[in-house]
Parts: C-alpha cells; structure tokens; sequence
C-alpha cells in the first residue's frame, strides 16, 4: 500500500509539472529574428531554398561525394576547403588531398545529417548539421580495428556549410564541431578525429583535444583571486 501511494504521489508530480507548460497559441518571434519569407523574396539569387538544399544533397550523395566521385565536375573553378584550422584551399589541392585518402575504405560512416536550411541572409549558402557516428572495418594509419569488436568512433555535433555559384557549382565547403564535449574523438571532427579516435593522432597542437594556455589559465586565476579579494572586501 505504501508503494502504491508513493508510485501515484510522485505520478501526480511529474503529471502537474508536465502540464504546467502550455506551447504558446501563435509562433514566437524574436526582436530581430530574420523574416525569411522576406529576404528570400528579396533575393536575387537564382535558385530557390528548396533546389538549392536539394542540390546540396545530391553534391553529397556517394554518386559525387562532393567532388571526390566526380572528378571535381561539382567544384566550381574558385572552389574553396575551410575548416576550423584547414584552408582555406584550393580546387586543385583539395582534390588531390582527398583523392588518396578515403576514410571510407577503413571506415563504415554513418553521416546523420539533419537540420538542411539555406541562409537567408547568404541565399546561396546551405547549413546542416551531423552526427557521425563510423566503425573501423579495416586498417587506418598503422591502427588495426578491434580484435573482439569493430572500433567505433562518435565524432562531435559538426557545422556544415556550401556555398554556390549561380551555375549549382560548389564554390566553398567547410566544417567546425559545435559541441567538443560530445562524443569520443577528443572533441576533434573531420579527419583529426579519426586520427585521435585510432590513437594514431598526428604530433601537432591542432590535433589534439583542446587545452587552454598557459596564460588562459592565468587569467582564471587571476580573476578568482580577485574575486575572493572583492567579497572578503564586502
């Protein structure tokens, strides 16, 4: 009888704190939330927010592989790579960089990508997010996957950008992780963190997980000796 009086008194908690919350009757706009309908009414951007996340799409289908697939006949002349601490790069460079590493030959990658929009603000500009989440299937950079279990790795919440000209060519492409506490690659995306992710991470600052500075640190302490000082003050 206890419990049972416990179970339906704790219910009938979590059953008034849930309707305490009521979903607002019209959509909330925010003091200087963009009014998308407007700018893309204003834009002069040739192709619409829909083609333009559908040829996103299709840049980033297996079929093109963003240029890797295609022999680069998705990248425009001006093409760009820029990521958190990579390029910018060129065209050419990016090509080559990428033809002779396929993470995808050692890896099975689920990309988990959500969140397409286009940028009303840069209408030839389309965001996304993913959450990749692979398993090693065979040898990467010395590293064997794991003899009981495939290794898997959780990459970090990752930011995608491509920009387009007004042919559908890519003219930029570029990633930064948006939340380095998530997942098990040090808080690295992109390839640093298949790198770190196998242990085999290369000998430089940017591919390791972030470290404040010295003096960062310094100016922590700093500021909580200070802070001490001032309520002692008080």
């Amino acid at each position: 009888m206890k419990t049972t009086t416990a179970t339906a008194a704790l219910f009938a908690v979590v059953t008034s704190t849930a309707s305490a919350f009521s979903a607002p009757a019209a959509p909330v706009i925010l003091p200087g939330e963009v009014d998308t309908t407007a700018a893309f009414a204003a834009s002069t951007f040739p192709i619409s927010p829909s083609d333009l996340i559908n040829r996103a799409k299709q840049v980033l289908s297996p079929e093109i592989g963003i240029g890797t697939k295609d022999s680069g006949a998705c990248l425009a002349t001006d093409f760009e790579f820029v990521a958190a601490v990579v390029g910018p790069i060129g065209r050419e460079e990016y090509l080559d960089a990428l033809g002779g590493f396929k993470l995808e030959e050692s890896f099975d990658i689920e990309q988990n990508t959500f969140g397409f929009t286009v940028d009303p603000l840069q209408p030839n500009r389309v965001w996304w997010y993913g959450r990749q989440i692979s398993t090693q299937i065979a040898p990467f950079m010395g590293a064997e996957p794991s003899a009981d279990s495939s290794t898997e790795l959780t990459l970090p919440p990752q930011s995608f950008h491509m920009d387009f000209n007004e042919d559908g060519l890519v003219k930029e492409f570029g990633f930064y992780t948006v939340d380095r506490r998530q997942g098990n690659t040090g808080g690295l995306g992109g390839a640093f963190g298949y790198f770190y992710g196998v242990g085999k991470p290369l000998p430089i600052r940017e591919c390791q997980p972030y470290k404040p500075s010295f003096k960062f640190r310094m100016l922590g302490l700093i500021g909580k000796i200070g802070k001490k000082l001032s309520s002692k003050k008080e």
